[in-house]
């Protein structure tokens, strides 16, 4: 028998919790634990909580472990602790889960479908809570669950009920990602109208590549032109792929890719995966169409020069979005050169960001660029140069007198540091030399970066500020590779990688939203909140499940994040009546 809360999620947004006393029967045809009500208390914030505390004394009477003020152990019962687990930690992100409405998003799309809602929302929870707090395996995971960690309502937890409701996640994705946005864009307020686009990759270890499948056999083995044809059925392409583009520096090893969008404040509003040899190109495609249909108004996307070529920022431009990219400098385009080539006076931003706007052709065909300084940059970008050359002098220094043959192998080994090779340069006779030529054309990049807008309601501040928060993805990749330990990944079938990470994707929003609502990091929240446990323990036939106190970090906590303390008590069992 146990205090029970549920919550009720109102048209207007608003979450009512209402108090019950329940305990749980087996159900005849499945097995599986189905709580029954016994009485209601009504709304939590409108429940009489002195009738509670003494309807705590009364049973505290008839449990000769615990005295009358329901805290004090009596001194006449042997005591017996039969567990104690992990507790804080996970009550924290159940309450976040139910909030942000990630719980009702599951249950909402699982009803139709031959599964049981409720349990499969409760084992994607265990998941993505096993993943914040302590990341393993979803074999180990069922251990944690079963042993280690208190979480409310879990049914018993093993690897078939763990991979049907990765199916389950994957199959109804679409839709779930879509609630979850809808809730939490209008709980936190968040910023829709710019988008940050970002994508990774992650290896696995193994020395062969996924068989391709007949989609690629049927294509003779040759790239498959139409992007969005090739994405449009992800399922019948091998996902694992080796590539020379490995964001991880391991093109030895095979790869998925993986894309992210996020708002301005950080929070991950989506994640793919692709096959590894996915182009940055391709996947902007495919990341706008999946969000056409979002209550996101007006969007700008912000991407780095990766996802930067023509057709792209025709694709961006259309159904009414924006972009603002960056440019390649060294390889810049006909328009880069002449934005770069113009003079102008910059404008302060903030701190040591300078900006001035260019305007590049005429009419229809104008294109807006914002050319972006940043005078410490700039300083140490000419430091390294200088260290550059001063280093290139000594290894070509006495090459006049080496043979034809020699210089070559020089310059071949100079040819693997591009930084080193772009300053270099052959005299008519073959002899080496520092390129004064391309060091002076290199002081002209000096702590610059170059951006490309179609949107003309934003300023050119706006427009550099809004790119250089393009940081937010590349913090959620750290914490998806650090904290949340996206790799190793324990999994073979691709249904069950892209499951996988659609788990981190959960794991990385919640975690995200605790440390806005905070200002600290995950890492400070988890150890902090790990350090409440719930002991159960017994005595006379008796069982009692309590929490320890709450400790003054963890009620700072609490306040921040809007959550209320749990319940002293979490569980009583009487002991069976004497015949």
């Amino acid at each position: 028998m146990y205090l029970r809360e549920t919550r009720r999620t109102n048209k207007d947004g608003s979450v009512v919790a209402y108090l019950q006393l329940a305990h749980n029967e087996r159900h005849r045809v499945t097995g599986s634990p189905v709580a029954k009500v016994i009485y209601n208390f009504g709304r939590a914030d409108k429940v009489d909580r002195a009738a509670l505390s003494r309807l705590v004394s009364s049973i505290s009477r008839f449990l000769e472990p615990v005295g009358g003020d329901g805290d004090q152990v009596a001194s006449d019962g042997e005591v017996e602790l039969l567990d104690a687990r992990s507790f804080g930690g996970a009550y924290v992100l159940d309450e976040l889960w139910s909030r942000l409405g990630v719980a009702s998003a599951l249950t909402n799309s699982a009803k139709g479908r031959r599964l049981d809602a409720e349990a499969v929302e409760r084992v994607l929870f265990a998941l993505v809570a096993n993943r914040c707090l302590e990341p393993t395996s979803k074999l180990a995971a069922c251990s944690w669950v079963a042993e280690r960690v208190a979480i409310s309502s879990c049914p018993p937890l093993d690897e078939d009920a763990c991979y049907r409701a990765m199916d389950f996640l994957l199959e109804a994705l679409p839709e779930i990602a879509e609630q979850i946005f809808n809730r939490t864009a209008s709980l936190l307020n968040l910023s829709c109208d710019v988008i940050f686009v970002d994508t990774s990759s992650t290896y696995f270890e193994r020395d062969v590549a996924d068989e391709l499948q007949e989609l690629d056999r049927a294509a003779g083995e040759t790239e498959v032109r139409d992007a969005n044809a090739q994405l449009s059925a992800p399922e019948e392409a091998a996902i694992r792929r080796f590539s020379k583009h490995s964001k991880d520096k391991r093109p030895d090893l095979p790869q998925v890719v993986l894309g992210m969008a996020v708002t301005a404040e950080g929070i991950p509003i989506r994640c793919w995966t692709f096959p590894g040899t996915t182009s940055d190109q391709q996947i902007i495609r495919k990341i706008k169409d999946d969000l056409a249909g979002w209550m996101l108004h007006r969007v700008v996307f912000v991407a780095d020069s990766g996802f930067n070529s023509a057709d792209n920022r025709t694709y961006l431009s259309t159904g009414g979005t924006h972009y603002i990219v960056a440019e390649r400098l060294r390889s810049a385009s006909k328009e880069v050169r002449q934005a770069l080539a113009r003079a102008g006076r910059y404008q302060h931003v903030q701190g040591n960001l300078e900006v001035k706007e260019v305007r590049v052709g005429d009419g229809a065909r104008s294109q807006r660029f914002v050319i972006c300084h940043n005078p410490e940059v700039a300083s140490r970008d000419e430091a390294v140069r200088a260290n550059l050359v001063a280093y290139l002098e000594r290894k070509i220094e006495g090459t006049d007198e080496w043979s034809k043959q020699r210089r070559d192998e020089l310059v071949g080994e100079l040819r693997t540091t591009p930084g080193l090779y772009r300053l270099l340069r052959r005299t008519g006779e073959g002899k080496l030399r520092v390129d004064k030529a391309a060091v002076a054309a290199e002081a002209r990049y000096d702590g610059k970066f170059v951006l490309r807008s179609d949107d003309d309601s934003l300023s050119a501040a706006d427009l550099a500020l809004g790119y250089k928060q393009l940081s937010q993805v590349e913090r959620g990749w750290r914490d998806l590779k650090g904290a949340l330990r996206l790799r190793p990944v324990f999994h073979h079938r691709e249904d069950r990688i892209r499951a996988h990470m659609q788990l981190c994707w959960l794991a990385l929003l919640l975690i995200r939203t605790a440390e806005n609502a905070t200002g600290e990091t995950w890492r400070n929240l988890r150890n902090e909140l790990q350090r409440m446990h719930l002991v159960t323990y017994e005595a006379n036939g008796a069982r009692v499940a309590k929490r320890t106190a709450t400790t003054e970090a963890q009620r700072g906590i609490f306040a921040k994040l809007e959550v209320r303390e749990p319940a002293a008590f979490q569980d009583f069992t009487l002991p069976e009546p004497v015949a």
